[in-house]
């Protein structure tokens, strides 16, 4: 289970900030780094909070939302203002707060059926004001966090819709896909929430998918910076140039995917490639993307096969496969998904073959082979694609099917005793070893799950 703050302003844009010429710029931003810095350290809501412990209830039927004052300080939760039922208090961020809560609840309860972000009535607890001048917002694992921004960049953090969206999706992942928060699956942890946000705003305002900005925080960005979001979705690497903030570095393609150790991996820069995937093929399906991509989203969220360590190109294949199982493999909205992936470089040129094997694909039959160790014992298994989980026969669709297998071949260099994989496939004419440490680590579990029967 996920346990990372998940902050919305990622920290490459606060690093710059904080070493801006500026030196009121620069202290707003030191100031939000050292209280994610500590967050992370040592979150202040432990799970044996009172606040925390209620969220092991009977499914409620309503919302159930608390929203606290913080005063400047960086205690959690702070003082209660406003609990479920009660009026509004008078204090926009409360208000905001209190009613945004209410409107991702009722997203996620219309919409998919689903009762608070763990499917069980979680209370919706926040808290605003948080801290002076700080430049963020984030999901702990059991509340929510608003700072007030600086008044200079960013503005009141409790204004963005998408943003609760967003946050509150961290949470939903927390406690369905568990997406690991590194990596790959670190940006798809973060496009999720980005995508699920954006939802909620489109659902708030009854936009279709054409209509829609696709814009991620355009209400934090305060007169003067240029540029219109945090984030955009549909055109990733546009939303803001500003000497302040720098350029836009999101990639909206895999030819632009952004090797870095910094940002866990690069999840709030390289989450533009999914995120360009969600809003092409939601605006090619036409129509409220809530009632027709985002289900797919869900499902694969949802459904039990999505791995904490998925890559891009695993989960493309369930959304293909979560696509098909829904509307069919002919439908508008399955060629859509999987011409976006396609468009975005995640899925090889010829998306049919990665839908839905073919016949000659359907009857192919994979024999996988693991030797090496330092016990030298081989294991292997032979076993028709048709034959394994579904989720498992299109991740070995699109490994079989596009050329990583073969690149990876090409590091012949074994370390002494580590895991060699002799992979062969009659109906993709694949017939290679490739040793275990140029795997990635969602492939090196698509193979030992393979052999583990």
């Amino acid at each position: 289970m996920n346990r990372h703050p998940c902050h919305v302003v990622p920290p490459y844009l606060l690093d710059r900030l904080a070493r801006s010429s500026d030196p009121g710029t620069a202290a707003f931003a030191a100031s939000t780094l050292r209280a994610d810095r500590t967050l992370r350290a040592d979150r202040t809501l432990r799970a044996d909070h009172p606040a925390a412990r209620a969220a092991v209830v009977t499914a409620a039927t309503s919302p159930r939302r608390t929203v606290h004052d913080a005063q400047g300080a960086e205690t959690l939760p702070g003082r209660l203002v406003r609990a479920e039922g009660a009026p509004p208090s008078g204090d926009a961020s409360v208000d905001n707060a209190y009613d945004g809560f209410g409107t991702v609840w009722r997203f996620y309860r219309e919409q998919f059926g689903r009762d608070s972000i763990d499917g069980a009535g979680l209370p919706l607890i926040g808290t605003v004001h948080y801290g002076s001048e700080y430049d963020n917002a984030f999901w702990n694992g059991e509340q929510m966090v608003f700072g007030d921004g600086d008044g200079e960049i960013f503005g009141d953090f409790t204004a963005s819709l998408d943003v609760i969206g967003h946050e509150l999706t961290h949470g939903v992942t927390e406690h369905t896909a568990g997406l690991a928060y590194a990596g790959q699956s670190g940006a798809l942890n973060e496009s999720v929430s980005d995508v699920f946000g954006v939802l909620v705003a489109q659902f708030s305002l009854g936009q279709d998918a054409g209509d829609a900005d696709w814009l991620i925080g355009r209400d934090l960005l305060l007169p003067g910076v240029e540029g219109v979001a945090l984030r955009s979705m549909l055109r990733p690497g546009t939303a803001y140039d500003d000497p302040r903030l720098g350029t836009d570095p999101q990639p909206d393609s895999m030819a632009g995917y952004v090797q870095t150790a910094s940002d866990n991996g690069g999840v709030h820069i390289n989450s533009g490639i999914p995120n360009r995937a969600f809003a092409e093929a939601a605006v090619a399906a036409g129509g409220r993307a809530w009632l027709t991509v985002g289900p797919v989203w869900y499902d694969v969220l949802t459904g039990g096969d999505i791995r904490p360590s998925s890559d891009f190109a695993s989960f493309a294949a369930l959304t293909i496969a979560a696509a098909t199982a829904r509307y069919g493999a002919a439908h508008a909205i399955t060629g859509a998904i999987s011409s976006a992936w396609t468009l975005v470089g995640v899925l090889p040129a010829d998306p049919a073959r990665t839908a839905a094997p073919d016949d000659e694909g359907a009857a192919a039959t994979l024999t996988l082979t693991r030797s090496g160790g330092v016990t030298g014992i081989v294991r292997r298994r032979t076993v028709a694609l048709s034959e394994m989980p579904a989720a498992d026969a299109a991740e070995w669709t699109d490994l079989l099917a596009s050329r990583r297998l073969t690149a990876l071949a090409d590091d012949s260099d074994a370390f002494p005793d580590e895991f060699r994989y002799e992979i062969t496939c009659e109906g993709y004419e694949v017939d290679l070893t490739v040793p275990e440490t140029a795997l990635p680590l969602g492939d090196r579990d698509l193979f030992r799950r393979t052999l583990r029967p």
